[in-house]
């Protein structure tokens, strides 16, 4: 074949991204702004890396509703999940440093690791900590730190030997927070220093990432931090932001797009920036970006960016899109989202930072642009967002129809309220109170001032907690059991829509009332 011949179809693959024409910076402008008005979105600060250099950075929109301060390059963002990347690059310096393998057993860093079955607690491995596959289910343990609690980190790996498997391990994929936090006891274990510590010394300032921070409490003075806001109710809000400092290492970095420019120039360097500092080796880099938990392909979406495998690696997402390796991942925080994707091959990063927690305008505001830099066939993702939407609003909808009790059961009331009134237990979330006072019965979690609520009856021994704070968007159903003298002995809990945020992990709960103190013991 002559080169002539093989350069021909090569164009004609559409591999070599020669047919590729950038959107323009107007183009985004028109995309950003058309993306935020859909979806109510009040700040987006987008950034595009290639070749090592930051060639697009800009912020749209103001940092707050009600205020005229506008989102710039320098505006900070919770990056929630996508702080687990750095979670594993920390790691990675260990291993780099011989100071830990990533296939070593975890309870031979933390001693006091302990998950519900004996044999899994031995064969856990830092990697399993960092895949999703620990056979928990979905966020699993998310209520210890969702509302804002007062659990400490060393609680939350307490709390992990009493949650039941939903699978067997290391068989399927269940997206987990808890383990990122118990991956950041490991990196303070072997190095000696907390993790917030670890991942400044060794990324943040090596990169000079100014106006990023482990933690918001760690931002400097001034830092212009957009505040995140929730659709609640059918009206735009502005919510307090979560504190997560007990599962820090999963989601607590702070930062901005010009700093989140230099860290995935750096990735894309396979751990080298592009001043020459160097983060950990290309070997490292590579194992992260190396698939460990398959995914399933499936949906429109798939089609669209003619994907046909999707893994995750260590802190990433990894797939291909129109023919190119894509590695990337999304962060979610109550009111805020954020997005990173990358396509290797082209030395081209772009980064979504949101203040709202509208997911659809990641893809709509990202997939553009990879599809302008890839060459592949341009769609209307604003048009596929909005419809998806819709359909995901009717699949709740019907799903919340079938889940709701018999209306045969609704004007059922409780004989006697005060027979609920007591103190109840459950393994791993600690206690929860039912007090009466009137006609009414209220539900109030411990270590929390977010989850208490009134208790509405909807069916013999069923009721729905609707929880005074209403941008939550998760009240619950509530069922009380029975011993076999007839008195309340416990009760269950599961989201009433199909709506409500999997770290809203009420089916995990299971509470047993406290026996009542004797008088005079």
């Amino acid at each position: 074949m002559t080169k002539r011949w093989l350069v021909a179809l090569l164009l004609m693959a559409g591999s070599t991204g020669a047919c590729a024409a950038p959107l323009k910076p107007a183009d985004i402008d028109l995309l950003v702004t058309r993306t935020m008005r859909e979806f109510q979105v009040p700040g987006v600060a987008v950034g595009i890396v290639k070749d090592g250099k930051l060639v697009f950075a800009k912020g749209y929109g103001v940092r707050a509703l009600g205020d005229p301060d506008p989102v710039d390059a320098d505006t900070v963002f919770g990056i929630a999940s996508n702080t687990k990347a750095f979670t594993t690059a920390a790691l990675a310096t260990l291993v780099d440093s011989g100071k830990l393998g990533w296939n070593d057993r975890v309870i031979d860093h933390i001693p006091k690791f302990r998950m519900w079955d004996s044999w899994v607690t031995r064969e856990f491995t830092i990697r399993d900590l960092l895949t999703h596959r620990s056979g928990l289910g979905l966020g699993a343990g998310d209520l210890l730190f969702v509302t804002p609690t007062d659990f400490t980190g060393e609680d939350i790996l307490n709390a992990l030997r009493y949650l039941k498997p939903v699978s067997s391990f290391r068989s399927q994929y269940d997206y987990d927070n808890l383990m990122y936090a118990v991956a950041g006891g490991v990196i303070t274990s072997v190095s000696g220093k907390s993790w917030e510590d670890f991942v400044t010394e060794t990324i943040l300032q090596p990169l000079h990432m100014e106006g990023c921070a482990a933690n918001a409490n760690r931002l400097p003075p001034g830092a212009k931090l957009a505040a995140p806001h929730v659709v609640s109710e059918k009206h735009l809000q502005k919510i307090t932001p979560l504190d997560i400092g007990a599962i820090a290492p999963a989601g607590a970095i702070h930062c901005n797009v010009r700093g989140l420019g230099k860290w995935v120039a750096t990735q894309l360097g396979h751990g080298t920036a592009p001043d020459g500092t160097k983060l950990f080796s290309e070997k490292q880099g590579n194992e992260m970006w190396t698939p460990q938990t398959i995914l399933h392909v499936r949906g429109k979406r798939a089609q669209m960016t003619r994907t046909h495998f999707q893994s995750y690696g260590l802190g990433f997402d990894l797939e291909d899109f129109e023919g190119y390796e894509r590695v990337s991942h999304n962060g979610g925080l109550p009111g805020m989202v954020t997005h990173i994707s990358m396509i290797p091959e082209l030395g081209l990063g772009v980064i979504v930072l949101t203040n709202q927690q509208a997911g659809e305008v990641l893809d709509a505001v990202t997939l553009p642009i990879l599809e302008s830099y890839t060459g592949g066939a341009p769609h209307d993702w604003l048009a596929f967002e909005k419809k998806s939407r819709a359909e995901l609003e009717e699949r709740i909808r019907e799903a919340d129809a079938k889940r709701a009790p018999p209306p045969a059961e609704s004007g059922w009331k409780p004989s006697d309220p005060e027979a609920y009134a007591g103190v109840y237990s459950d393994p791993w979330r600690g206690r929860a109170t039912v007090t009466h006072n009137g006609d009414q019965l209220r539900l109030t979690f411990s270590h929390t001032d977010s989850l208490s609520g009134v208790m509405t009856p909807v069916g013999t021994n069923l009721f729905v907690v609707r929880w005074d704070d209403r941008t939550l968007d998760a009240d619950a159903y509530v069922r009380f059991s029975t011993d076999f003298g007839g008195r309340i002995a416990g009760f269950t809990m599961a989201a009433v829509s199909d709506s409500t945020d999997f770290s809203f992990d009420f089916q995990d709960l299971n509470f047993t009332r406290e026996a009542q103190a004797v008088a005079g013991h």
